[in-house]
């Protein structure tokens, strides 16, 4: 095995980790969206920890590695010196309001598929479609030419990169004080909201969940920076994310011949089938289809907005908001925030009916 490409092995650990993800997925039903859904309209705050909690892992478990030198995080899409903040502003809105119109984010949407879930093979598509067209096709003229165009080049600005830690240099810290001060506050803050919280702490399976997918994460830059590593032929530093390979994943499928597979293609192949394999071993795969024209056009719209938001965001629930939040990106936070408020924004839209009335349900929440 040792004698194999280094794309392969990357790709072959890829497929193992997304296995991994998508039967925990499967099996404690963990989702972004479902994690705001029940907050917003049930009070529950448990799924949202397990999310919490995963971010916190992610971030210990990142830093950990590029603090030691085994992974340099500088080397990652997330901590580029050029602030995309509209990209993260306007791409966060627009996947948190899709992801709602579709019943899940992007991993939801691969964990539903591998369950049998008929709807989530049309999200896909379209995700994969619109997020490919985003990415390289028509839509990716006005992401260049409109959205790009606003980046800020923090390099003018004295910043390195884009990182919390180069922010609290620029107050005087020095670089390693800066990047476990940034560690502690953020880490180290939801760390303590999510364990002083007893109905989370006696809940195994959420507790469980945080725990996997935030270690999965370091995983994903151990496997494409060291694994990866390679003085002719290196891997791109990367971890989980489910929008831009969703849609190289659909482009690999189709021009199978000649094209190569990466961590990221294979990582979604892997958590449909983890999905899959958990779904059978529990008895929970169930077909599940359309009820009417208008399910039909909701899960198509959430879709194109998801492919297109989340390209121009730069990531999705989690690779935007565990993976790139482990870098500890300022990108990454705005696209977090912004996501989280598409997300909101789409439950009232699905609640109210209208969009004036879902920001009029927005502003009066207390």
């Amino acid at each position: 095995m040792t004698n194999l490409p280094v794309n392969t092995l990357v790709a072959i650990a890829g497929l193992l980790a997304g296995i991994v993800f998508g039967a925990t997925a499967q099996k404690t039903n963990f989702c972004t969206m479902g994690a705001i859904s029940d907050a917003v309209f049930m009070d529950d705050y448990r799924r949202l920890r397990a999310w919490l909690l995963a971010i916190a892992i992610a971030i210990l478990g990142s830093q950990a590695l590029h603090g030691l030198g085994i992974v340099d995080l500088n080397k990652s899409i997330y901590l580029m010196p050029s602030l995309g903040w509209l990209g993260a502003i306007l791409g966060g809105l627009m996947f948190g309001f899709g992801m709602t119109m579709t019943g899940g984010c992007g991993n939801k949407t691969l964990v539903r598929f591998g369950a049998g879930n008929l709807k989530s093979i049309v999200v896909f598509l379209f995700l994969a479609i619109s997020a490919y067209m985003t990415l390289r096709g028509l839509f990716g003229i006005v992401r260049i030419e409109a959205i790009e165009a606003t980046n800020l080049n923090l390099m003018k600005r004295g910043f390195a990169a884009q990182g919390l830690p180069d922010l609290l240099t620029k107050l005087g810290l020095a670089a390693g004080a800066a990047r476990w001060l940034a560690v502690a506050a953020v880490a180290g803050g939801l760390l303590i909201y999510c364990l002083r919280d007893a109905d989370f702490r006696t809940s195994p399976v959420h507790v469980l969940s945080g725990l996997i997918v935030g270690t999965l994460v370091p995983a994903g830059w151990l496997i494409t920076g060291v694994l990866g590593a390679d003085d002719f032929n290196p891997v791109s530093l990367a971890s989980f994310t489910f929008v831009a390979p969703t849609g190289e994943a659909l482009q690999y499928l189709m021009t199978f011949t000649g094209a190569t597979v990466n961590f990221g293609i294979a990582a979604v192949g892997g958590v449909i089938l983890g999905a899959f394999l958990m779904a059978r071993a529990t008895g929970t795969f169930k077909l599940e289809v359309f009820v009417d024209a208008d399910d039909f056009l909701r899960h198509m719209a959430g879709g194109v907005l998801m492919g297109a938001g989340g390209v121009m965001a730069l990531g999705c629930t989690i690779g935007q908001g565990i993976t790139g939040m482990s870098t500890l990106a300022m990108g990454s936070i705005i696209a977090l925030a912004s996501i989280g408020a598409g997300g909101v924004l789409g439950m009232k839209y699905l609640e109210e009916g209208s969009l004036s009335g879902a920001l009029r349900a927005m502003v009066a929440r207390p």
